[in-house]
């Protein structure tokens, strides 16, 4: 019952306009910076450990902006899931480096996406299916009542989505071999394997699996995102080609590379990247989880030190 009443609303939100979503979510990012709440603390702490060079006024001003942005996410899936094909397609006005991607295709190894969580990661994955027989992996939600919802949204462009286990794995593997396309979003913490790499210079839980994607297969490998224009105008793509030690034997020189990749990508636009995701709470032994190291007040941050154990 939930997921129906979800895919209804997800359905009439589907025919507004998209300028009318967007300024929604405008407006429901302004709130959620003006109330304390988790989403506005998470990406302050992230906004703080990635940007310590910039002054209190610019930190905050980004974090509206990317809780404003994380909102427009949120009101676009109905555009994005379930309008037609072709009127989905249409809000894209321009794709930068499309010839990347075609070329890496052209090679006919298979090709591997970097798919960072950066502006419309469920737009990007429409326009590469009808190009290309794309293949992903999904880790199933928490809630358990949005999976079939998700994934026969998802999976209406063509594309095939297998599950974050043993099996999926292979499947991808198998895809490559093939010569078709694979897209992976690398940038969440790893629940088992994974090496801490720097992403932003803090150390970040990565996978390894990208890099042992990219070495056994040859595949070449492209980054892809897409950029969410102003005032609800529609979107733009971006192809980059990346730098070749993401398929490094060595995990870790792989996973620095691919979080530079995305770093790159980032810094274009940083307010259209999932900030309120807390993507340095798994650290190396020894360190702290930042998120519960600050606490956040009307002006900003407070780092709070750890309490001195006294003997006796």
């Amino acid at each position: 019952m939930r997921s129906r009443l979800l895919a209804l609303l997800l359905r009439l939100t589907a025919a507004l306009p998209l300028r009318l979503l967007h300024a929604l979510g405008g407006g429901l990012g302004t709130i959620a910076d003006l109330l304390p709440n988790s989403a506005r603390h998470i990406t302050r702490v992230n906004v703080e450990l990635c940007f310590p060079g910039l002054a209190v006024t610019e930190k905050r001003r980004l974090t509206r902006r990317a809780l404003k942005a994380s909102a427009c996410n949120l009101l676009e899936l109905g555009p994005l899931w379930y309008r037609p094909l072709g009127d989905t397609l249409a809000l894209i006005r321009e794709v930068e480096g499309e010839e990347l991607f075609e070329q890496a295709r052209a090679e006919g190894r298979g090709v591997l996406i970097i798919a960072p969580h950066l502006g419309a990661w469920e737009l990007l994955q429409v326009w590469v299916a009808q190009r290309t027989r794309l293949h992903a992996l999904y880790r199933p939600p928490r809630q358990a009542w949005l999976e079939g919802l998700i994934t026969a949204a998802r999976s209406r462009s063509g594309a095939q989505f297998h599950p974050a286990r043993p099996s999926g794995i292979r499947a991808l593997f198998k895809a490559l071999r093939a010569g078709e396309t694979v897209g992976i979003l690398p940038d969440q913490q790893p629940p088992e394997e994974g090496v801490y790499a720097e992403f932003f210079g803090q150390p970040a839980k990565t996978m390894t699996l990208f890099g042992k994607l990219a070495g056994r297969s040859g595949a070449p490998v492209v980054l892809g995102w897409a950029e969410r224009l102003p005032a609800g105008r529609g979107y733009r793509l971006h192809w980059r080609r990346v730098d070749a030690a993401v398929d490094d034997p060595e995990p870790l020189t792989a996973a620095r590379a691919l979080n530079r990749a995305i770093e790159d990508a980032v810094r274009e636009h940083p307010d259209q990247y999932l900030w309120t995701y807390r993507r340095f709470s798994r650290q190396p032994a020894g360190m702290r989880n930042p998120y519960r190291c600050y606490r956040s007040g009307a002006g900003w941050l407070r780092e709070e030190r750890p309490r001195q154990k006294h003997a006796g």
